[in-house]
């Protein structure tokens, strides 16, 4: 424990950004799912004090997902009561328990480098567009929506246009002076100064963001922000109303069949957004430490029995969040359980005062997080990288942006899993001539899929020929290709082509070539 605690410097100031962060994150995704604003809350709190100490990552936040938003309006809206809603949420939490205890964690090794990469910087490029909106002062579409498609008929692109209609001047001043706030923030004479580096930039954002509103309040009333552009959290007058904002889930329903149908999805859904986050996040670690993922699926599972226990949304590890603690300088997972914390106190005490931050001020921060993970550097690291990086890297942001992060993801797979099919399809086989001297040399494993490509070049070999099929290199071959080399040997003669085939005994496949009437050699 005591290791936690000697970058207690770094991790505290990083819990207070995450904070700032996630505040404005849970009430969105609570209200574009349809559910209680405090419900939003709560998933927050419990992702984390209870998944922040549970898990094994080091930087990674976790908190109500974006990605589960259409899923938890659907099953609301389906299930119609939100206790039988609670209810699949805590199933789906031993779901993701069960799924920690039978290993199903690999699943996230096999997401290529490049779509991981392409995830963030897709994350990076929709809180900058999302975003845009918020700072200007239209504050429609809820606040952590990442669909391309939105709720008021706009999509990601015509929302920010459609945002310059409705601007509103005061929200733009303060968004403005908080980017500029965010970029002083960063530079080198500011993180020099060993007591003011402490300070976190979003928290001087939140507090400017607050006074300017306030001196708009005082001197110029017909700019300050109305309601609708500040942080709306719930507030308690007492302890038993507060208490009263806590739902506990019916098990009544435990012989629905659409709550079990939910369960299932919720635990599927967020165990892949869990997977894909925690491999971002080491991503972006600058120890590159590894999180057991397994051991992630099991404080996710557990998170979730809490969360629904008590009356919050389902818990997925969060990018945004993570990204946010990273670039807050967080080294351990305290500033998770201390953001966690920090939440619960401040709703329980000052949730009034958190109600005056400007949505602005909290875009600003969201729009600056998302330009530190989509900086034009990492295209050019990709681009450096070659086409078979740089492509499933691209198709990857466009799939993301264009749909949501799940579908984005799979099509990334499967570009990225298209280039290595295409490498290792040209890698296999090795073809060499020298006037009428030919050697086909096999590589690695030669499938099915390099038949085509064999079969070509076997029957391109001109007349009086010779050929030289070299299989020492192989270490394995798929029969149709055998079949194939042995047709080939059946009716070379007739073109009068001489064949030698080098072959090694020793290795474990099936090579059955045949050659009536060929000279042949093998090596051991």
């Amino acid at each position: 424990m005591k290791k936690y605690f000697q970058h207690a410097g770094s991790d505290l100031p990083a819990s207070i950004v995450v904070l700032l962060v996630a505040i404005p994150l849970c009430l969105g995704i609570a209200l574009g799912s349809g559910a209680p604003l405090f419900s939003g809350i709560i998933a927050g709190i419990v992702g984390g004090i209870v998944i922040g100490f549970l898990s094994g990552s080091h930087l990674s936040v976790s908190g109500p997902a974006a990605g589960l938003t259409v899923i938890v309006a659907t099953a609301i809206l389906k299930l119609q009561v939100y206790e039988a809603f609670l209810l699949a949420v805590v199933l789906a939490g031993f779901i993701q328990l069960g799924l920690g205890f039978l290993k199903a964690g690999v699943v996230g090794d096999y997401v290529p480098n490049s779509v991981i990469k392409g995830m963030l910087a897709a994350i990076g490029l929709i809180l900058i567009l999302k975003q845009f909106p918020h700072l200007v002062g239209y504050d429609v579409d809820f606040v952590g929506d990442e669909t391309f498609s939105q709720g008021d008929q706009k999509n990601t692109f015509s929302a920010m246009w459609h945002a310059l209609d409705f601007l509103t001047p005061s929200a733009l001043i303060i968004g403005s002076i908080s980017l500029l706030i965010l970029a002083v923030w960063e530079r080198k004479f500011i993180k020099s100064n060993k007591i003011v580096h402490l300070i976190p930039g979003p928290l001087v954002v939140v507090i400017a963001g607050i006074l300017i509103n306030g001196y708009f309040l005082t001197s110029q009333p017909a700019y300050a922000l109305e309601a609708k552009h500040l942080v709306s959290l719930p507030v308690a007058s007492d302890i038993s109303s507060f208490l009263s904002f806590f739902t506990l889930p019916d098990f009544k329903f435990l012989n629905n069949p659409d709550v079990w149908v939910t369960a299932f999805t919720l635990a599927i859904v967020a165990s892949l957004e869990t997977l894909l986050g925690i491999e971002a996040v080491d991503k972006l670690d600058p120890l590159k430490r590894v999180t057991p993922a397994n051991r992630e699926l099991k404080a996710q599972g557990i998170g979730n029995i809490v969360s629904g226990l008590i009356g919050g949304l389902p818990l997925t590890s969060v990018v945004v969040r993570s990204s946010a603690n990273v670039s807050a300088g967080g080294k351990t997972k305290v500033s998770a359980i201390a953001h966690g914390l920090l939440l619960l106190v401040c709703v329980m005490f000052i949730p009034f005062l958190l109600n005056k931050i400007p949505l602005s001020a909290l875009a600003a921060i969201l729009i600056f997080t998302g330009y530190k993970l989509a900086k034009i550097s990492v295209f050019k690291e990709f681009y450096q990288k070659g086409w078979d990086q740089f492509v499933p890297f691209v198709v990857t942001i466009l799939a993301i942006l264009l749909s949501d992060l799940l579908i984005g993801i799979i099509v990334g797979i499967v570009m990225g899993l298209f280039f290595i099919v295409r490498s290792n399809f040209r890698s296999s086989v090795f073809v060499v001539n020298d006037q009428n001297n030919f050697l086909i040399r096999f590589r690695k494993d030669v499938s099915f899929l390099n038949k085509p490509i064999i079969k070509k070049k076997l029957e391109d070999v001109p007349a009086n020929a010779y050929v030289l099929i070299d299989a020492t290199r192989a270490d394995f071959i798929d029969k149709d290709v055998i079949e194939e080399v042995n047709n080939f040997l059946c009716h070379a003669h007739l073109k009068n082509i001489r064949v030698d085939i080098k072959k090694s005994n020793h290795k474990p496949m099936h090579l059955l070539f045949h050659q009536p009437k060929i000279r042949t050699y093998e090596t051991i």
